[in-house]
């Protein structure tokens, strides 16, 4: 059992993550712990470990702010995962894929799922786990574990990115199948120029020097 204190921060943090609550969005403890039906105490032990975090700014008496994604940070996030799953490909392009393969093909049986239901939520997440997935399988731990200390970020990301108006999911699908079928040929260069093409289209930047 969580505590109230622990209920509330992976509360209010889920929704920042899932884009519930988007950057500048200002909260206060009152509606948070009306919402969750507990007192505003634990609301505020979790909104001080949230600040500490860096998703919010707390102003007394006014409310707590929502952190915007700061600037860069969606270029930043996306070039350090660039490096880490080209490397884990290059990896991969000399070991049994079998497994692997047959994890994305679930994970894109998955995504389709979601997008006929515009389950746009869930899609963040099985988005982010299908991109993990290949990190994962290259074995280098150190690298893996990278790739995590990103992935709150990165969901979010994915999150604000697919509740653009403008966001096309079949097509993410549609690249995500591409990046599938490079891994099982062992293309590494192809995977490489795919990735940043993806990256660029779905988070609407260039990738400088890739």
């Amino acid at each position: 059992m969580y505590s109230s204190a622990e209920r509330a921060y992976l509360e209010v943090k889920e929704r920042i993550l899932s884009g519930g609550l988007s950057g500048g969005e200002l909260i206060s403890e009152g509606e948070v712990a009306g919402e969750l039906g507990m007192s505003r105490t634990p609301v505020r032990e979790a909104f001080l470990r949230l600040e500490t975090e860096g998703w919010m700014k707390l102003y007394p008496k006014r409310g707590a702010l929502v952190t915007p994604v700061p600037p860069h940070e969606t270029e930043h996030v996306a070039q350090a995962r660039y490096v880490v799953e080209t490397a884990a490909v290059r990896t991969l392009a000399s070991a049994d894929r079998t497994v692997l393969i047959a994890e994305l093909e679930a994970s894109l049986a998955r995504q389709r799922e979601l997008a006929e239901s515009a389950d746009l939520e869930r899609f963040a997440v099985v988005d982010t786990d299908f991109h993990r997935a290949y990190v994962v399988a290259a074995g280098n731990p150190l690298l893996t574990g990278f790739y995590d200390s990103l992935r709150e970020r990165q969901r979010r990301m994915n999150s604000v990115a697919l509740h653009r108006r403008s966001i096309d999911i079949e097509r993410i699908i549609a690249q995500h199948e591409r990046l599938t079928r490079l891994i099982e040929a062992g293309d590494a260069d192809g995977f490489a120029t795919t990735l940043a093409d993806h990256f660029s289209g779905v988070h609407e930047l260039e990738l400088r020097g890739l």
